[in-house]
């Protein structure tokens, strides 16, 4: 036997206890609760039942051998031990000697992991900079070091990948100049930090990308799909066997992120609903290690972002009677897909680090948007644009379906605030990348086709008036700019993408659709 201790304070309880874990050599070395990796320990190691002679002749083999090595030593033909795993080692200490930080990200692993590291390293080419390499600091954490063009010493751009709650706590103590988001700010972190600017602001909240949280099983497993409401009662573990959801018999295993974790808050936001998750479930830290656990467990499910889907089977999912959606580039491009959501750097309303703005500037434009491509998750230019797959909704109004005949729709939407016309702060960049996609040659001719949407909140004769002035404020934004629209309409509440009992699903409804026709 093995033996070692978890570290995962505060989601274990294997951890708070400080209980030493035995686990068998040659197995792997984790936590049997959360499944983080032991620290290994020395102690206790299964010494019941053996026989009275075993340690003392243990000990003096130990002996032999040590005076067997002094003698190598000694005659010169000793061979160097292997070296001790290293201990983390801090950023800054582990950064080659003069190295300046030029800029500190801090927040979201799901960003943090792959995506910002690629980012970065994009942004420092396209600066000049030269000799990049990657210097690993303690888990999760990691810097960008290279020399940047005019400059004698090396710079460093810090990646610290701790989840998105540690974004807004470092952003508020100094220590990070942008801060990582796999969710969107709350109320609560946006007060705190009311002496950055207003943060939600459009020139706070930044959207670098979008991302499906799909809901993942085992390959074998026979389910295609399942409504929010079943999911919810499988995480909080109302449900509890497969049997229940139409599933082949047998217990279900959970796997979720740990309390830190953007997806984790978001997962919260979108499926649990207050409802406290089952203390049950295996917690992790890295997503890649929860996809994989997941892959081997043909009981197991877990949630996870869509770059991280890896080697497990991903589930549609529907809410309220919507039509069930697998996360795809489309369906998170979109926004339609019930359990998509936004990827946000957020900033000081007016940073003094004057690098913020430009690698703000560098992840929103196409270039940067192409490395949020391929890096798994979707990112929001117009160019390369996927074939739209046919409308799949049954029961369409007879002058929606007239409208579309015929014509192509463009994979995003615009979206609003709540209760009014005014767009939120991605679609106002969304106008932008619109107007410029309009106006290339082989796109001009087309008629332009914007189709409102309204949640149900209310009363329907007025949600319909508010999607009709939702489509007609972006028809004036891009007559403006010299783009001609040929109909702007609203259907109201009709063609829900997801329910309307919550705000994260009114969200997602409140929208307006761009087709083009011939």
């Amino acid at each position: 036997m093995q033996t070692g201790i978890c570290t995962n304070i505060g989601n274990c309880s294997k951890a708070d206890s400080s209980e030493k874990l035995q686990v068998p050599v040659g197995g792997p070395f984790v936590c049997p609760e959360c499944g983080r990796e032991l620290s290994r320990v020395g102690g206790p190691s299964g010494n019941a039942g053996r026989p009275a002679w075993v340690v003392p002749v243990v000990a003096a083999l130990l002996l032999i051998a040590a005076g067997f090595g002094i003698w190598r030593f000694a005659s010169g033909r000793s061979s160097s031990p292997p070296s001790p795993e290293p201990s983390p080692v801090p950023l800054a200490s582990a950064l080659p000697s003069g190295t300046q930080t030029i800029l500190r990200l801090s927040g979201s692993n799901t960003i943090g992991s792959k995506l910002a590291p690629a980012l970065v390293e994009a942004f420092l080419q396209a600066q000049g900079a030269q000799n990049l390499q990657r210097v690993p600091g303690a888990k999760d954490e990691v810097s960008i070091v290279a020399t940047l063009s005019g400059q004698s010493s090396p710079g460093a751009i810090e990646i610290k990948a701790h989840g998105s709650k540690t974004a807004f706590e470092d952003l508020g103590s100094s220590k990070a100049d942008i801060g990582m988001a796999s969710r969107k700010i709350k109320p609560e972190e946006k007060t705190s930090l009311a002496s950055l600017g207003d943060l939600t602001s459009r020139a706070s909240e930044n959207v670098l990308g979008l991302d499906g949280l799909a809901i993942i099983v085992n390959q074998s497993n026979p389910l295609e799909a399942l409504p929010t409401d079943k999911i919810r009662d499988i995480f909080t573990g109302h449900i509890t066997d497969w049997s229940q959801v139409s599933g082949s018999p047998g217990p279900i295993q959970i796997y979720a992120r740990d309390d830190k974790s953007g997806t984790f808050d978001t997962f919260k936001e979108l499926v649990l609903h207050g409802v406290d998750l089952a203390s049950s479930a295996k917690r992790f830290e890295d997503s890649a290690e929860l996809s994989n656990a997941v892959a081997d467990d043909v009981k197991g499910i877990g949630f996870i972002g869509m770059p991280y889907i890896l080697n497990a089977k991903a589930l549609k999912v529907s809410e309220g009677g919507s039509v069930p959606l697998k996360p795809t580039v489309l369906t998170v491009r979109t926004e339609d897909y019930r359990l998509s959501r936004r990827l946000y750097l957020y900033t000081a309303a007016t940073p003094q680090n004057t690098w913020v703005r430009k690698f703000i500037e560098f992840s929103l434009s196409d270039a940067g948007q192409a490395v949020v491509d391929k890096t798994g998750f979707v990112g929001q230019a117009l160019t390369n644009i996927p074939t739209p797959e046919p409308v799949a909704a049954t029961n369409l109004p007879p002058d929606y379906q007239r409208l579309i005949e015929g014509a192509e729709r463009l994979p995003f939407n615009f979206r609003f605030k709540t209760g009014s016309d005014e767009l939120d702060n991605k679609a106002s960049r969304d106008l932008g990348r619109l107007v410029q996609f309009l106006s290339d040659r082989s796109y001009q001719g087309r008629r332009v086709i914007l189709l409102g949407f309204a949640d149900s909140k209310g009363n329907p004769a007025s949600n319909l008036e508010l999607s009709r002035r939702r489509a007609r404020s972006v028809e004036r934004e891009l007559q403006s700019e010299g783009i001609r629209v040929a109909v702007a309409e609203g259907f109201g509440q009709e063609l829900p993408v997801a329910g309307n009992d919550t705000e994260e699903g009114r969200e997602k409804n409140r929208r307006v659709e761009i087709w083009l026709g011939k």
